[in-house]
């Protein structure tokens, strides 16, 4: 058996640090414990101090290493600076999951200027931001990196109820921009890549339901999905079995829409 063929799969994280934006609720909060649970050191970047605080010491209590930053996507200067705080404290970020977004819910016609610069800010221009100051810093210290970016399934299908023109447009930029800066990162060993999600449970997915209603009974298997069925894809993309996997937009809506 010492010839055996071996997978070359690992869910150990342990000599890796994650930053994951978005973790105050939702699938960023999903993706933070599931990289804690693997042994990465992992900042928590969100703008709920509570909540924060509480997932970090439910992190903490299970004995991983973990930082809470208050962070506010819109705001370019303290983006940068968190980076540079987290580098201090856990070391150089390997693992960003870019997971922060805020929805418009509001009708395009009707969207003012203040709404329209925080959507694009939070889920556009912020994960950029972000994106291109951790990758300064692997590019200057000779570091390979994984980079996963939250899409939704809304940034290719989308319906006249959903009152999401501005969030589709900026999900949609968030694939095209995985696609983008993995070709320039390419050379540099930065994997980026993409998750888009459907209707999973979360926050803001209550919001949606309050406005128009339970849309589970229109699904082929009349269910709403649960972040931790995202587990596998997350972690494949951060795992040496994803090696050559890059610029890729995986869509997972347990069968939800059509194609």
């Amino acid at each position: 058996m010492g010839n055996a063929v071996k997978p070359q799969f690992s869910l150990d994280l342990s000599d890796q640090t994650a930053l994951v934006t978005g973790t105050t609720s939702g699938l960023g909060r999903r993706f933070a414990q599931i990289l804690a649970a693997c042994g990465a050191k992992v900042a928590l970047a969100g703008r709920r101090t509570e909540r924060l605080n509480e997932l970090a010491n439910e992190i903490r209590e299970s004995g991983g290493t973990v930082l809470p930053v208050m962070l506010d996507m819109t705001n370019r200067d303290a983006i940068r600076g968190s980076v540079q705080q987290i580098e201090s404290e856990l070391g150089l970020i390997s693992i960003l999951v870019n997971s922060a977004g805020i929805p418009d819910a509001q009708w395009a016609i009707k969207i003012d200027d203040d709404l329209m610069d925080r959507v694009f800010d939070t889920n556009l221009i912020g994960p950029y931001v972000l994106s291109c100051e951790v990758a300064r810093r692997l590019i200057a210290a000779k570091k390979p990196g994984r980079m996963v970016n939250i899409s939704s399934m809304a940034a290719f299908n989308t319906g006249p109820q959903s009152a999401a023109s501005l969030y589709s447009t900026t999900k949609a930029g968030i694939a095209r921009m995985t696609e983008a800066l993995a070709v320039e990162w390419a050379r540099y060993h930065i994997n980026v890549n993409c998750i888009a999600p459907g209707a999973f449970a979360s926050e803001m997915l209550d919001g949606m339901l309050e406005r128009i209603g339970d849309i589970s009974r229109t699904f082929p298997r009349k269910r709403i999905a649960q972040p931790e069925q995202m587990d596998s894809t997350l972690l494949y993309l951060v795992s040496p079995s994803s090696e050559c996997v890059t610029g890729t937009t995986i869509k997972i809506d347990d069968g939800q829409g059509s194609r």
